[in-house]
């Protein structure tokens, strides 16, 4: 009797002070069934009431579950820039917005003048009746200078065709941007998560752990108590598979992230709360409008507009400068020199009028496709805004019931340490809830960050609030 009044103290003592605190105490997590009884135990000193304790999943260290005091916003801005600098991906799509520059300025020197110069050598012989009149080495050098005086705007057309899709291509590089910095930030929230999961899972642990502990001394006093020891038992091992396979899902997220900003991965900052904030729908759908998306559909549309009038310049008369000169050495001396103008005139071009049509349509499908992009994302931005708002009502809801379940739990554990009149088996489920709202807290929480981002990201980019 005494035995169980010592393991009805120990809970009502220091465990219940850490149950109210957050569940401070440990005690290392070997789920074996019915273990023998402990030094600490059988001496009257609960493992519970040590604050300090860490419990490991299978003897891991869960230092990593420990927040840094960085700050949040600073340490996202820095994995996206470690993830710009690292990205093959957006190396490439750079090279490529390069490439599309150096086709511009090609188009653009279309206008100036070319020059060339022509330089032949050769054994020339004539025989006339048998007679040979002339043979020998003959030489001719030529310099020829030709320019396009007026073409109907086809050259200019073709250069500002050029440079919109040196636009597109630089929006394109923006997008790609926008794209790999939401999943560096959606990465590093899921970190966040996984940290808080394996938090509040330890938090549990350790209280399980406290449970167990004073069934240990209760049962070697009443045998009969045997079957609540076991579910105690049992409920902590679920405790501890819960906290390993969080453990585990935090791992591999951080080498997903890895995989984007490197080996060297910052202790991770508290994520809970950097993109709280719900912005405002109606300046979200106007955002729309200056996403990276929107504008590379925009110059496409614009370049295939100007293509398709530069085809339709290419059917009309153009004028050119042309201007030559020759000499040549050996069996004949000679000079040429030539200039004049070059009139050139489309008498017919079968499958002209097709051609044009062709570009035009393609203009017509860009302009097409820039607006039905518009409309999707103000459609998406429309429905994540309302899942953010149901995520951010949900936590707080979910706060409220944590306030009743905390309260629930606190009153099951004293009828049935003090009154008797609550199972073990009601206050496992009261704990049980207890700490499942707590994980529901969590995913809703970061559930709203991550809709958060979404929505940022189909207009300015996730990283304008950030900044």
């Amino acid at each position: 009797m005494g035995a169980l009044l010592l393991a009805l103290g120990l809970l009502t003592g220091p465990a219940a002070q850490a149950q109210k605190a957050g569940a401070r105490g440990a005690r290392p997590a070997a789920a074996q069934p019915a273990p023998p009884a402990t030094p600490a135990a059988e001496g009257g000193v609960s493992r519970c009431g040590e604050d300090e304790v860490k419990v490991a999943a299978r003897g891991q260290d869960l230092s990593q579950l420990e927040a840094s005091g960085a700050d949040p916003r600073g340490q996202l801005q820095e994995l996206v820039q470690a993830a710009m600098t690292r990205s093959r991906a957006i190396g490439a799509v750079r090279l490529l917005t390069l490439a599309a520059d150096a086709d511009h300025e090609e188009a653009k020197a279309q206008r100036l003048p070319t020059i060339s110069l022509n330089a032949t050598s050769n054994y020339t012989g004539t025989e006339v009746g048998g007679i040979t009149t002339a043979n020998g080495m003959q030489s001719r050098l030529a310099l020829n200078v030709s320019a396009p005086i007026y073409d109907f705007g086809r050259i200019e057309k073709l250069a500002q065709w050029r440079r919109e899709l040196a636009e597109a291509a630089r929006y394109s590089q923006n997008s790609a941007e926008e794209q790999l910095a939401l999943q560096t930030v959606s990465l590093a929230l899921d970190r966040g998560r996984y940290q808080l999961q394996a938090q509040v899972y330890q938090q549990y642990t350790r209280k399980m752990a406290c449970l167990v502990d004073a069934l240990e001394t209760i049962t070697r006093a009443d045998r009969g108590r045997a079957s609540e020891l076991v579910q105690a038992q049992k409920s902590l091992q679920q405790a501890q598979l819960s906290l390993e396979q969080t453990l585990s899902t935090l791992r591999q997220t951080e080498v997903k992230l890895r995989r984007f900003v490197g080996d060297e991965l910052p202790r991770p900052a508290s994520m809970s709360a950097v993109l709280a904030r719900l912005p405002d729908l109606q300046e979200m759908q106007s955002d729309v409008l200056q996403s990276a998306d929107v504008a590379q559909l925009t110059a496409t549309a614009n370049a295939q507009r100007s293509y398709a009038e530069s085809v339709s310049a290419s059917q009309k008369p153009s004028v050119s400068l042309l201007s030559s000169g020759a000499v040549g050495t050996g069996q004949v001396r000679s000079k040429e020199v030539v200039a004049g103008l070059a009139l050139n005139i489309p008498l017919l071009q079968p499958g002209a009028g097709s051609a044009v049509a062709a570009a035009q349509r393609r203009a017509q499908a860009a302009g097409l496709q820039r607006e039905d992009t518009i409309e999707a994302k103000r459609y998406r931005v429309q429905e994540m805004h309302e899942l953010a708002s149901s995520s951010i009502d949900r936590a707080g809801r979910i706060v409220d019931i944590l306030r009743n379940s905390d309260r629930v739990r606190s009153s099951t554990l004293q009828q049935w340490q003090q009154l008797g009149r609550r199972s073990l088996f009601d206050v496992m489920a009261a704990e049980g809830d207890y700490y499942s709202m707590r994980i529901a807290h969590v995913n809703a929480l970061f559930d709203a960050q991550q809709i958060i981002a979404i929505i940022w990201s189909q207009g300015r980019g996730v990283m304008a609030p950030l900044r």
